[in-house]
């Protein structure tokens, strides 16, 4: 029994300096820190975020919930706050929205593509709309109400009902 007592012994301490070394390798850098950004003066709803109110930042702990938080400045430049953004608030993606291409009431280009066939004709649209949403519009001649595809250049793409 005692034979095999020492050997064990050994191999635990062994085991004992060789594992915070391990754990110290699967962490990483000792300098890496994760990055956030974060608004510099208050944002309003309705409002396009800027690059000049926003800041990066490195954070202490990772952030509870889980909820997605921007990480750079580009997550957040050009969109439109949903709700109001604090300074020194961490932003999170849900927070912001793309910028509407198509807004109410403002006339648009509906245009309808089957082949070498184009109709395009004016409507009002119903709702706002970034690119790729789906919306409702009203056709400016007859009334009837229809839904299309808002398009990266404003326009709206329909199809065949």
């Amino acid at each position: 029994m005692q034979h095999g007592f020492l050997p064990r012994r050994a191999l635990l301490a062994g085991l004992a300096t060789v594992l915070p070394l391990f754990a110290c390798v699967l962490a990483g850098p000792a300098g890496a820190q994760e990055i956030a950004v974060i608004p510099t003066r208050v944002i309003y709803p309705g409002q396009v975020v800027t690059m000049d109110a926003l800041n990066e930042v490195a954070l202490r702990r990772p952030p509870r919930g889980g909820a997605e938080i921007a990480r750079s400045v580009t997550d957040l430049d050009g969109k439109v706050a949903r709700r109001t953004l604090l300074p020194g608030r961490l932003v999170p993606l849900s927070s912001v929205r793309e910028a509407y291409l198509v807004e109410t009431g403002t006339a648009v280009t509906a245009v309808y593509r089957q082949g070498a066939l184009t109709i395009s004709l004016m409507a009002v649209p119903l709702q706002p709309g970034a690119a790729g949403d789906m919306i409702k519009l009203r056709n400016a001649d007859s009334g009837a109400v229809f839904s299309g595809i808002v398009m990266a250049d404003g326009t709206v793409q329909v199809g065949a009902s």
